[in-house]
């Protein structure tokens, strides 16, 4: 179990709502759809009111600092069933990088991989006091782009098995490009902290606002117990 999933949840009520926004990038098409995730006819690319607007606000604010960048989403809405699919999608990886068959897996190496799997992806519970983060509105998946369009360098890619995928993974590197990719992270958590998302402690482009991750979080860093 997650640290967060003891969190108590009060929904806030807000509705889902689709990310039509002209200064915010979509990733097109949808990444999971690519793989074959099947979304039921509902889109990735929603969120709840109240956390779109903080979006707007955190792209405005981009614009201020660096004028023609933009905010891209990966992904934002994932229902159960998708979450579902990327967890047996990400197993499935493990096993073919390391020459394994589900057939072959021992009880202990089968718990091996999931707990790999599970450093990235929210356990897809049906349990309503334990959703997982992308499954209540309130959570994506985002990089930054440049005025020309192009992606802007972070050192490693959105849903990567490695450590890489650690926020500060190169908070201690001396050369000029992985400092560069440290000073990208840096902009990308310090822009979306400032209207209030935090970032997920082990992913560099997962950010929430209102859900059970963020409250945890909070928490922490304002010493508020239960």
């Amino acid at each position: 179990m997650k640290p967060y999933s003891k969190i108590p949840i009060q929904d806030c009520g807000e509705p889902l709502v689709p990310i039509a926004l002209e200064t915010i990038c979509l990733e097109d098409p949808a990444p999971y759809v690519l793989l074959g995730a099947d979304y039921q006819g509902k889109s990735p690319y929603c969120l709840r009111t109240g956390v779109l607007t903080a979006l707007a606000q955190a792209q405005d604010n981009l614009s201020q600092c660096q004028p023609g960048w933009k905010i891209k989403i990966f992904d934002a809405y994932r229902p159960i069933a998708v979450q579902q699919f990327m967890v047996d999608y990400t197993f499935g990886q493990i096993l073919e990088r390391d020459k394994l068959t589900l057939e072959q897996l021992s009880e202990v190496q089968r718990q091996q991989v999931l707990e790999e799997v599970y450093q990235i992806w929210a356990i897809p519970s049906h349990d309503p006091a334990t959703p997982p983060p992308h499954s209540t509105g309130a959570a994506l998946d985002i990089t930054l782009i440049d005025e020309s369009g192009q992606a802007v360098a972070m050192g490693g890619e959105i849903d990567e098995l490695s450590p890489r995928s650690q926020p500060n993974f190169y908070q201690q590197a001396t050369d000029q490009e992985a400092q560069i990719y440290h000073h990208h992270r840096c902009l990308l958590n310090d822009l979306m902290e400032s209207v209030g998302f935090l970032r997920h402690p082990g992913e560099w482009w997962h950010f929430s606002l209102g859900d059970q991750l963020w409250a945890w979080q909070y928490n922490q860093r304002n010493a508020i117990t239960f």
